[in-house]
């Protein structure tokens, strides 16, 4: 007993390690595909919205590539949450997802040695010397592919010496044969690690070890399909009606059909040699094969069951909660405590660009259907955003009638810039944005095809700045604070190119052109205004990194 000991500690603490590594890893590949390309992928998803399987198709290349079925879910909601999509279509798309994630699990347990330090070479170069934001965060992906492949051979490392542990076997043998507590293990794993394909690929790779028996693999990668469903639904919890009911939808086929499957195999277990000679290469050919059929089978349904959940679910609010979410962050007792008091108008400032946000988001649809209600909320959304920043200047003064020492009256000076900024975001959006839309409701006009596709691109655009830009007023890093100021100049670009575009079309006597050509060429300044709010938010940050000089970034 006393030699086993040491060997079952070295062992758990090596796979502990590995899974850690394992987990991630997967994320740092995620979070490098939402920095590279978040617009894009916004965009991608958007114009998702022609047929179910376009839908469904955008949703599984958008899962292989952010590798996580969750983030492509979160992404949806949003748009749903906006009026961007339609629940049903959403729901196309989250199929799609779950689907992409299973390929990513078949791409991910591809043995190639060379593969590794390939990556880590070209990732590290990539990340060290790139001269921007998107090539950066390329060979940041690169790194975490590496990351996962040298992960998943520390755990074949850290299980070869169990294989024959009578203590691991026996632990094993009763997950392959109690079923329903394999399930519940994958579906909980799955869950608190926030990634299907991580948990997946620990499973499988136990398996392939000869550790996990290939039922015990089966149970526990349904049950990690359980899991992942259940992780959108924890994340969209405060999301309106139309996005949850969206998210209930994909829960109960992924987790209620997962459940179906385990029951059949639980009856007739030999159905696993179907899907392959080696146990592995069944357990994750099973989680494939699941999720293909799924989709295959709910695309004809989407439409029944988008309705059903919404039946189950209501778009009433709760007052109450809807009052806490109206609480100052400026608190009168830190007065006399500057940097206290600082922190606290951070606090608020945040709160201030997050309505700002849900202003933003909720202008698209407004261009599309002009909606009385929308647009009155907007505008009261103004006003508090109005009365938010004569607060906080108040409460800066206040701090000040002490004196404050040089670093924090430059801070103090900052928030109030800041404040400022994030105040006139919400003045352009309220009177330039909201009167334009009218204005296509009131003459009867519309913007081309083309036009329309651009506005809908450009503000895709915008609201994913603007959304940087609150990441860092949190976290306050360096870095996305230049990925924030070099997006400043890009959508500067990108603007002019647009209005190029347009003043083209009119060359060309496009009669849908010129009946919006106002309209179409201030909405993009406008929008170009508020981006250029937003970024203030990363000059502060910059300037005491070094990387910002008296002009221009270094």
């Amino acid at each position: 007993m006393s030699v086993q000991e040491p060997t079952l500690i070295s062992f758990l603490l090596h796979i502990a390690g590995a899974a850690a590594l394992l987990i991630w890893a997967v994320r740092l590949v995620r979070t490098g595909v939402e920095r590279a390309f978040a617009t894009q992928l916004r965009q991608s998803l958007r114009r998702a919205s022609s047929n179910r399987l376009i839908a469904a198709g955008t949703g599984t290349l958008a899962a292989i590539f952010l590798q996580s079925s969750t983030a492509v879910a979160v992404l949806v909601a949003n748009f749903v949450a906006k009026g961007g999509l339609v629940p049903a279509i959403g729901l196309a798309i989250l199929l799609g997802a779950d689907l992409g994630s299973a390929v990513v699990s078949q791409i991910l347990l591809i043995k190639q040695a060379f593969l590794i330090p390939l990556l880590l070479l070209g990732g590290v170069g990539l990340f060290l010397r790139g001269s921007s934001s998107t090539v950066r965060q390329s060979g940041r992906i690169m790194i975490g592919l590496a990351l996962i492949l040298l992960s998943l051979d520390m755990i074949r490392d850290a299980t070869a010496p169990m294989v024959g542990s009578t203590g691991t076997r026996a632990v094993m043998a009763y997950l392959g044969r109690d079923l329903v507590s394999a399930f519940a293990v994958g579906a909980l794993f799955a869950w608190a690690v926030h990634s299907s394909v991580a948990a997946v690929l620990l499973f499988v790779t136990l398996t392939a070890q000869s550790l996990l028996p290939v039922e015990g693999a089966a149970a526990m990668v349904l049950g990690a399909n359980l899991g992942g469903a259940f992780i959108a639904y924890v994340l969209t919890l405060t999301a309106p009606a139309p996005a949850r009911q969206m998210i209930v939808a994909n829960l109960f086929l992924r987790g209620g059909g997962a459940a179906i499957i385990l029951l059949i195999i639980s009856q007739n277990p030999d159905l696993l040699h179907l899907l392959g000679s080696d146990p592995s290469r069944q357990a994750i050919n099973l989680h494939l094969a699941f999720n293909m059929l799924l989709a295959l089978v709910a695309l004809g349904l989407i439409h029944p069951l988008s309705r059903l959940s919404a039946q189950i679910f209501s778009g009433a609010a709760d007052p109450e909660a809807r009052a806490l979410t109206e609480i100052s962050a400026l608190d009168p007792n830190a007065v006399d405590r500057p940097r206290r008091g600082l922190d606290s108008t951070a606090r608020e400032l945040l709160r201030m660009g997050e309505k700002i946000e849900g202003m933003l988001n909720a202008i698209g649809p407004l261009y599309v259907k002009w909606d009385s209600t929308a647009a009155k909320a907007i505008k009261e959304q103004d006003q508090a955003i109005k009365s938010i920043h004569f607060e906080v200047k108040l409460y800066l003064a206040q701090i000040g009638r002490a004196g404050l020492d040089a670093d924090l009256g430059k801070r103090s000076m900052e928030l109030a810039a800041i404040s400022a900024a994030l105040e006139a975001a919400s003045d352009t959006i309220a009177r330039s944005l909201l009167q334009l839309a009218k204005r296509l409701d009131t003459e009867g006009v519309a913007f081309s095809e083309v036009g329309r596709q651009e506005i809908n691109d450009f503000m895709d655009r915008v609201q994913s700045n603007v959304h940087l830009a609150l990441n860092v007023m949190m976290n306050q890093n360096p870095a996305e604070a230049r990925e924030l100021v070099e997006a400043k100049e890009k959508v500067r670009a990108v603007e002019q190119k647009l209005q190029r575009n347009h003043l083209g079309r009119l060359r060309d006597g496009l009669t849908e052109s010129i009946e919006t050509s106002s309209i179409h060429q201030e909405t993009l300044r406008s929008l170009k205004q508020v981006n250029t709010s937003f970024s203030m938010v990363g000059y502060p940050i910059l300037a005491k990194s070094g990387d910002l000089l008296s002009s221009r970034l270094a």
